[in-house]
């Protein structure tokens, strides 16, 4: 089984349920609601725990938790050709190049 430990977890306060809401980044459809920040940390991990067994029970695919994912820091982008053009001006005018100049505002 998965470490469910390894899950993205988050709780913040609801203020339409007027409680703490537990949230996984990877199964976002699920949540806990519970009076008590802990309490909602517990019920969502304990939620998450219980939908991996069932998961690989049934033989289905069990989301590989984030903190586990190996990322290259590579991507690719579709951008207009208007915000391109406009992009490459900067570089020019900074003298850095479109991958600093973008790889700066992202990190803003």
């Amino acid at each position: 089984m998965k470490n469910v430990d390894h899950y993205t977890y988050r709780v913040t306060w609801s203020a339409e349920d007027d409680e703490f809401v537990g949230l996984v980044a990877e199964f976002p459809s699920l949540s806990w609601l519970a009076a008590a920040q802990v309490d909602a940390l517990l019920g969502i991990r304990n939620l998450v725990s219980d939908v991996v067994a069932d998961l690989e029970s049934s033989g289905e695919r069990v989301p590989t938790p984030i903190a586990d994912r190996t990322y290259s820091g590579e991507f690719k982008l579709r951008i207009p050709p208007e915000l391109h053009r406009a992009l490459a001006i900067e570089e020019a005018e900074e003298k850095v190049s479109l991958n600093r100049l973008v790889s700066s505002r992202l990190s803003r």
